[in-house]
């Protein structure tokens, strides 16, 4: 039933295409917590057979920056939720991409810019994982949600920079994220 290989197949590029949610897992070398996060609107990106990429956008943590600076180990996993089931697990070393990243440049046209980005976590494959995915339930997509655009927009860039000082600069268990201060100190 599960099956491991090393790179992306055409069919698997296609079915990560099809998906509309993915997930992401990482964890703390010193014990900490677990994050896992669920991803949607339209921020994935396949960039080779050994590399992908998705746009992240500011949110209420920064789990995944964090976690990746410490020990690089990142998992993104994608489930059919319609149509044939499959589980698909990607296993590797992942890293967050900064707009003042020289690669950031590289990068960004491959995806819409959204407001509210806050940097693009890339993640370098070593493994990847098929399974069954008989035990998934059947679900009907409705649609993205808007919100977490519409709060981003409300808040403004200033606004957005201001929240990301405050809440994105270290993790739930005072990791560094690597996201530069951008408020100008009082």
């Amino acid at each position: 039933m599960a099956a491991f290989i090393h790179a992306l197949t055409p069919a698997l590029r296609d079915f990560i295409a099809q998906q509309r949610m993915f997930f992401t897992a990482s964890a703390p070398s010193n014990g900490g917590r677990i994050n896992l996060s669920p991803k949607g609107i339209d921020t994935f990106r396949v960039l080779s057979a050994t590399e992908v990429a998705y746009l992240d956008l500011t949110g209420s943590g920064n789990e995944t920056a964090a976690h990746t600076r410490d020990n690089g180990r990142l998992t993104i996993m994608f489930c059919a939720l319609e149509d044939k089931p499959l589980i698909l697990r990607l296993y590797g070393r992942g890293e967050a991409i900064l707009p003042h990243d020289p690669r950031w440049n590289d990068l960004i046209p491959r995806f819409d810019l959204l407001t509210g980005t806050r940097q693009i976590i890339r993640l370098t494959i070593e493994s990847l994982q098929t399974s069954c995915g008989f035990g998934v339930p059947l679900y009907e997509f409705k649609g993205h949600r808007d919100q977490l655009i519409e709060w981003a927009e409300k808040k403004g860039e200033d606004g957005l920079r201001d929240y990301r000082d405050k809440k994105n600069r270290t993790s739930i268990d005072g990791l560094a994220t690597g996201m530069p201060e951008t408020r100008i100190p009082a």
